[in-house]
């Protein structure tokens, strides 16, 4: 069936995911392959040391992106965009968003940015014997307790962004089973979260008299593959002012970005990993058993079909490569060579692969914000060399690519060495993947692991959440969201796959000895630099 028809017939999926810098909506065919896409940009705000977004920019963005989509359908396909089959909602999973009976917002939406629930973390992993990060959505309402902030007894709805624009969208307070996981624990096999927990979270916030219940304010959990309510009129002009959307379409439950990531990567069955890298990076590797013991370095959450999936995540990985992307087009515009931003992507990516084995003696930290893995609370990006060292513009950009990485190699090496997980491989997608062969070459080094890369691996999360809403639609009977990836999806779908080159590999571990080493001198920047932050 061509484009044009499945347009006009409605049979497809949108996905739609709200990622760190840019909103992107990806509308597939019954093949699963991207027919037509919009996007449009944002950036978080630091504002009284939080990171932050705006809602009305939520709102913004998504109808600019939605415009930008249908456009895009208009001018490719010849056929308006009324309807649709199915839509799935992605965006940054974590973060603190809090609403009253009203529906009012009562704080800030506070990004998985923040680094500020130290305190909260560390008293609820102790509780409940299992590690809870800082940027969970729990992790941050009880820091809101523990700082006595007015608005925690007016709290009715605690959700993700994923969860409040679905709400907006269909009326309905829903969760998927991952990102569920990054706002309470969750019971993967129960398919909701854990009632130990929150049993022992009730008595703790006891004292404080609440006047609610945290199972009270908590969305609905979804497993794959389960509706989640549909377009409401409302959502429909929320999200396209033409008026021409159709209410009714019906939605699969919204997920996090570590969730779509694992469908665009066909990622959920055990001993499958997948690494996200944009503005942030991390890897999640589906587990044939849970893990033997707490390890404040990995996060345990879900995959959307409800596994054990144990998570690798790094705040930082692409700012500071854009900042200095940024410095070098502001460079050549005023030489007069006028690259565009894809090109100067492509070349300095590139120029990487050309550097000494080990960045020939330089040292970069991409820290824009806090890392929990090497205790940070804030950061400050950093580049030093040694005076001797080979300082050329391929060791510079090649020190740039691997601090990206660096964190989340040390992240995994507590996984394979306390639990001793080995993996078969690992998939990459998003942003850092576009330039081809660069970053899946370095990675491969960096985890001593084959990296795939599909065709497809720059549409991210996106198309994962339309992936997540054709398998709600097209489901057979008991089918496996494992079992439609692999056959429905991904059979025959054309990638490439990279193995760890031994000198690539050599000269990573010599910078991470450096790295690690050198980590001293971020903490220093951090101290003796103070922000806003």
């Amino acid at each position: 069936m061509d484009a044009k028809q499945a347009i006009a017939e409605g049979r497809t999926a949108l996905g739609i995911e709200l990622g760190s810098t840019r909103i992107k909506a990806v509308l597939i065919d019954e093949s699963h392959s991207p027919i037509a896409a919009g996007s449009s940009e944002w950036e978080n705000r630091l504002e009284n040391g939080v990171w932050t977004y705006g809602l009305g920019d939520v709102w913004a963005g998504l109808r600019g992106c939605f415009r930008e989509l249908a456009e895009d359908a208009r001018n490719r396909h010849g056929e308006e965009l009324s309807s649709v089959g199915a839509i799935g909602v992605s965006a940054m999973m974590h973060g603190y968003l809090a609403f009253d009976a009203g529906g009012n917002q009562l704080a800030p939406f506070r990004t998985w940015r923040n680094t500020s629930t130290g305190r909260a973390a560390a008293e609820l992993t102790e509780l409940f014997r299992f590690n809870v990060p800082q940027r969970w959505s729990i992790a941050h309402l009880y820091q809101a307790i523990l700082d006595g902030e007015p608005h925690v007894g007016d709290v009715a709805f605690l959700t993700s962004l994923a969860g409040y624009v679905h709400w907006k969208l269909t009326g309905r307070k829903a969760l998927g089973l991952c990102d569920a996981s990054g706002v309470f624990p969750v019971d993967g096999a129960a398919r909701g979260y854990s009632g130990r927990m929150l049993r022992q979270f009730g008595e703790l916030v006891g004292p404080w008299g609440l006047g609610w219940k945290i199972e009270g304010i908590l969305p609905e959990v979804l497993g794959a593959g389960e509706m989640a309510g549909a377009l409401t009129e409302e959502g429909a002009g929320l999200l396209d002012e033409s008026g021409r959307l159709k209410p009714g379409i019906p939605f699969c439950a919204p997920e996090g970005d570590a969730g779509t990531g694992m469908a665009a990567t066909g990622s959920v069955a055990a001993r499958t990993g997948s690494v996200s890298a944009g503005t942030s990076i991390f890897a999640m590797v589906a587990l044939e058993k849970e893990l033997s013991r707490v390890y404040p370095e990995i996060d345990v959450v879900a995959t959307p079909a409800g596994g054990p999936v144990a998570m690798v995540h790094c705040n930082n990985c692409a700012t500071d490569l854009d900042a200095w992307v940024g410095l070098f087009g502001e460079f050549a515009e005023a030489a007069g060579g006028g690259l565009g931003r894809p090109e100067l992507y492509e070349m300095l990516y590139s120029k990487a692969l050309e550097g000494d084995a080990d960045c020939g003696g330089l040292l970069s930290y991409n820290y824009h914000s806090g890392e929990h893995i090497t205790g940070l609370g804030r950061g400050r990006p950093l580049f030093v060399r040694l005076p001797d060292g080979n300082f050329t513009l391929a060791n510079f950009m090649r020190s740039l690519l691997f601090s990206a990485m660096g964190t989340l190699r040390l992240g995994m090496d507590v996984l394979a060495g306390g639990e001793g997980v080995r993996l078969d491989g690992l998939v990459g997608q998003g942003g850092l993947f576009k330039t081809k062969g660069v970053a899946q070459r370095l990675l491969a080094a960096a985890m001593g692991a084959p990296v795939s890369v599909m065709d497809c691996a720059g549409e991210g999360g996106a198309w994962g959440a339309a992936l997540l809403a054709a398998f709600a639609l097209r489901r057979r009977g008991g089918e496996s969201l494992e079992k439609y990836l692999a056959e429905r999806v991904f059979a025959g779908k054309p990638g490439s796959r990279v193995e760890p080159d031994p000198k690539d590999a050599e000269g990573f571990n010599r910078f991470m000895g450096r790295y690690a080493a050198g980590l001293a001198i971020e903490r220093a920047a951090v101290r003796h630099m103070p922000g806003n932050d």
